[in-house]
């Protein structure tokens, strides 16, 4: 899928939001590390997430879970270009994301079909990231992270986190967009586990519509720790609450969610957006 359709389809808020399916191709990843490091396994992986409905595939060749340590370039193209060719090959009209901050491997997988660009760093992190996203204009995933994945959660702090945020991803937009990059292809993240607290998420989440002023919404609450704070529960029963931020997110506007558990995310997130656009017209308060 090119980049200018993939743009109008999140941008399209009379239609549902898009489902961002997880393919972490590494071995440490804090849900599913190892699990799809073959070649073989990740495909099937990715057959199975879009027969259960993904609109979108993430691929992640480094781990951001929290105390990760980064891997090499080398490394990382490594891991997620023989990938990423071959959803390519398998699936020629699949929207491919990566998720990278190394300009590098953005460059590299843009030149072999990606549509999108999920950079943590909100290009913070490699000084060509934004050079490189004005040049191929994918759709560009900004999020917002106070730290790095080794040290982001060494007690964070803020005064007012959903001000504090929205200022940084505005200024980042902007950063963007005046170099040349087309707005309506900007995506916001506030980021969820990055260098936040429990209460940080949980006010987060709730304030999505406030960040839909910036540029339409990704929200990955999937399977982490704050659902686990909340409900005392390992990552591996953590769908429910999965589904109830997810919920959460999608009545506040959220255009894209970014899930491990595709199937079950798609249907509780078309549920949510038919209460806030059609619930809302039937009776007007």
């Amino acid at each position: 899928m090119l980049p200018e359709e993939l743009a109008q389809k999140i941008n399209d808020e009379t239609k549902p939001p898009l489902i961002m399916g997880i393919l972490n191709v590494t071995p440490d990843s804090f849900y599913d590390g190892g699990r799809y490091s073959r070649l073989d396994r990740a495909v099937a992986r990715v057959e199975q997430m879009i027969e259960e409905g993904a609109d979108i595939i993430d691929v992640g060749g480094e781990s951001s879970r929290p105390g990760s340590d980064p891997v090499t370039l080398e490394e990382e193209v490594r891991r997620v270009v023989p990938v990423i060719e071959e959803l390519r090959k398998r699936f020629s009209d699949l929207a491919i994301s990566v998720d990278t901050y190394k300009a590098a491997v953005a460059e590299r997988a843009l030149e072999i079909g990606v549509s999108m660009i999920n950079d943590i760093s909100a290009g913070r992190f490699d000084g060509r990231m934004y050079e490189v996203m004005v040049r191929y204009k994918p759709v560009a995933v900004l999020m917002h992270m106070k730290g790095t994945p080794k040290d982001m959660q060494k007690n964070p702090v803020y005064e007012d986190v959903v001000s504090e945020v929205y200022a940084f991803l505005e200024e980042r937009k902007n950063a963007l967009v005046d170099l040349g990059f087309p707005k309506d292809r900007v995506v916001v993240d506030y980021g969820i586990g990055f260098g936040k607290r429990l209460e940080d998420n949980l006010a987060l989440i709730a304030n999505t519509h406030v960040f839909s002023e910036i540029a339409p919404v990704l929200v990955g609450p999937s399977r982490k720790s704050f659902i686990g704070m909340v409900l005392d529960l390992p990552p591996e029963e953590r769908l429910e609450g999965t589904l109830a931020a997810v919920s959460i997110a999608v009545y506040n506007g959220a255009r894209i969610l970014r899930v491990h558990d595709v199937k079950e995310s798609k249907r509780a997130a078309l549920l949510a957006w038919e209460i806030a656009n059609v619930g809302r017209k039937v009776f007007k308060v």
